[in-house]
């Protein structure tokens, strides 16, 4: 019941609405309930051969009949506003949780099983709350107001039609305990075809690269014969419950017909009577047989409501301060030159969730303002966690990251992740065009702001070979494009963030302190202070790499910059490198210092950054120990 009673908190901003729609089943309801009581009057009349008013009679009923259509009509357009206005409120309160809920969430989940709650179950939810609930309420109001005129005109023959009524109370009780369970394996059961068929989907170039399509078309018919069987349990106890529910209302009906045809005979009523309780007893019927129905509906909304508040419970781990506590990074440094972007990593440990090993473990690093650090090291040994700190998509177990001397923690994360421009090695492109996607981190960004952007990421040659240049829109995750091309419009976006924000003295300054402007130059454009590229040229091939590499060089003047390298022409673009080993530093200095005294990176210099692929220790060939 406490599912059941949240999702009812969905209705309260149309609680008017819904009044209204229950307003309108009343009236609807107190109009057929006056149709029995006048075919009744008229039978009598026409037994006692009055024809008198029977134009009446058949005028009032067809009266009648229009009023319950007008008044129906209003109803459901009503309840049709709620149900859509319940169902658009769900949909944006999911999402807008699932936009704030941390990395460390979507770690754990399957996409298929939010693609599911966020489609299946919300539909569920919103048809119950929308349609099935007031459903419920008017067959309600049906029962009790037949049973009042019922009780009004034959009080005895009322209560031995209504002795079933009991046992439906019982059997809908019994078919809650059971069906509500079955329903949520059932739906879970679906949302992991949801996930199977979407993972297929999303990977089936590497589906069909390997031939794997009879593997993927087994495990799909796995999820799919799984989420069969659990159906099927959902179904035979609706099977079991719903015609028993339905086959109550018909005993009623034999103890009216036995009842009530003896006291016709006998004279007790009139013909006429019993024809009018008959069709009250036929009015209860109905809503009565439709309640498996609305049962089986309340069940699966209600396991559908428990599933979405298993997501809509859980609390961001990664929020926004208190107001007492929130800082503003500050807009000019300490130093002489006012340059922004200090780094400092205090004895930082940082465990992924579900995994027993840290990721990160004591790590204690400072990084100046406007340098440029290499991060290098074997795979796994925590490069890119590091980097993920800086934004707050993860915060650490221990320790303290600080920005210009500001824990990061203290920063609105909006604010923060301003400050901070990201390019990953496997760069994510919206279905959008490809003005779209640069502009990306800096919505108001002008055309021209864009062809800059595009042009110092050396994206200009193959964009202006596109159908539609800028205005060519990519499929989905930018898969129309090869991974160079994508790598460089991930650049381009990184060289354009937040150039449609005013930059503060202090941007202007870090800019100067390189020899020229930042993102944007000196002239005064706006940019983060922070550039972060994880191995940014990655899919590229040489030649290309070297004319990213002179824009890396134009865009990093002034900004602090980490770079996670797996090339050796990037670690050259760094002031200092830091070596990574098993989530620890290992070391930190010049290409040339730890060329010199690290055994570690003279190992990656030379076996790893060859083929861009890092040997783990273990694996290390045998000339690498002579």
């Amino acid at each position: 019941m406490g599912t059941f009673r949240r999702l009812l908190g969905f209705l309260r901003p149309y609680r008017r609405a819904w009044a209204l729609s229950f307003l309108l089943a009343l009236c609807a309801m107190g109009v057929t309930v006056l149709s029995p009581w006048l075919i009744g009057r008229a039978i009598d009349r026409i037994r006692a051969g009055d024809h008198g008013g029977l134009v009446e009679f058949a005028v009032a009923l067809a009266a009648l009949g229009l009023g319950r259509m007008l008044l129906t009509v209003g109803r459901r357009l009503v309840a049709g506003r709620v149900s859509l206005g319940v169902e658009q409120d769900l949909r944006e309160r999911l999402y807008g949780h699932l936009q704030a809920l941390d990395l460390g969430f979507f770690d754990t989940w399957q996409t298929g099983q939010l693609m599911s709650r966020s489609t299946v179950d919300l539909s569920a939810v919103r048809f119950f709350l929308g349609y099935g609930l007031v459903f419920v309420v008017q067959s309600l109001l049906t029962v009790v107001l037949a049973a009042i005129a019922m009780a009004i005109q034959q009080p005895l023959l009322t209560v031995a039609c209504l002795l079933p009524a009991p046992l439906i109370v019982v059997v809908g009780h019994a078919y809650g305990t059971r069906g509500r369970p079955a329903q949520q394996d059932a739906q879970q059961a679906v949302a992991e075809v949801t996930a199977s068929a979407e993972e297929s989907i999303s990977g089936i170039r590497v589906v069909k690269a390997f031939a794997a399509e009879d593997r993927r078309r087994k495990a799909f018919s796995d999820a799919v014969e799984h989420a069969f069987d659990k159906q099927m349990r959902a179904v035979r106890i609706d099977a079991a419950f719903q015609p028993f529910v339905q086959f109550l209302p018909q005993i009623s009906l034999a103890i009216v017909l036995l009842v009530g045809g003896r006291m016709v005979v006998s004279d007790t009523i009139t013909v006429g009577q019993f024809t009018a309780f008959f069709v009250y007893v036929m009015m209860l019927v109905q809503p009565l047989r439709s309640l498996g129905v609305m049962l089986g509906l309340g069940q699966r909304a209600t396991a559908s409501g428990a599933r979405l508040f298993e997501v809509l419970d859980r609390e961001p781990a990664i929020a926004a301060p208190p107001a007492d506590r929130v800082r503003t990074l500050p807009t000019r440094g300490p130093g002489p030159d006012g340059a922004i972007g200090a780094i400092d990593f205090e004895h930082v440990t940082l465990r992924y969730a579900g995994r027993r090993d840290a990721a990160l473990q004591d790590v204690d690093l400072h990084v100046r303002a406007g340098e440029r650090v290499a991060i290098v090291g074997q795979t796994g040994s925590g490069k890119t966690a590091l980097v993920q700190l800086l934004p707050r998509l993860y915060d650490p177990a221990e320790g303290r990251v600080l920005i210009d001397g500001v824990d990061v923690r203290d920063v609105d994360p909006t604010a923060l992740r301003h400050e901070i421009a990201v390019v990953d090695d496997d760069p994510f492109l919206f279905t959008a065009t490809v003005a779209e996607n640069i502009a990306y981190a800096a919505p108001g960004a002008s055309r021209a702001q864009i062809e800059e952007a595009a042009r110092r990421a050396r994206a200009d040659e193959f964009i202006a070979e596109l159908p539609d240049g800028l205005d060519t829109v990519v499929g989905e995750r930018g898969l129309t494009l090869s991974g160079g091309q994508r790598q460089r419009l991930a650049i381009a976006r990184a060289l354009l963030a937040g150039s449609d924000r005013p930059r503060g003295e202090a941007d202007v300054t870090a800019g100067g302190a390189g020899g020229t402007g930042g993102a944007g130059g000196a002239g005064g454009t706006g940019g983060p202070r922070i550039l972060v590229l994880d191995d940014a040229t990655s899919n590229v091939d040489a030649s290309t790499e070297q004319r990213i590499t002179d824009a890396l060089r134009e865009v990093m003047r002034g900004r602090t910059t980490l770079v996670i390298a797996h090339r050796l022409s990037t670690v050259l673009l760094a002031d200092r490198v830091v070596v990574l080993e098993g989530g620890r530093v290992a070391d930190v200095g010049t290409h040339a210092d730890l060329v010199a005294r690290s055994g570690l990176y003279r190992e990656i210099v030379t076996y790893g950054m060859a083929d861009q692929v890092f040997l783990s220790r273990e694996e290390r060939p045998a000339e690498v120990e002579a």
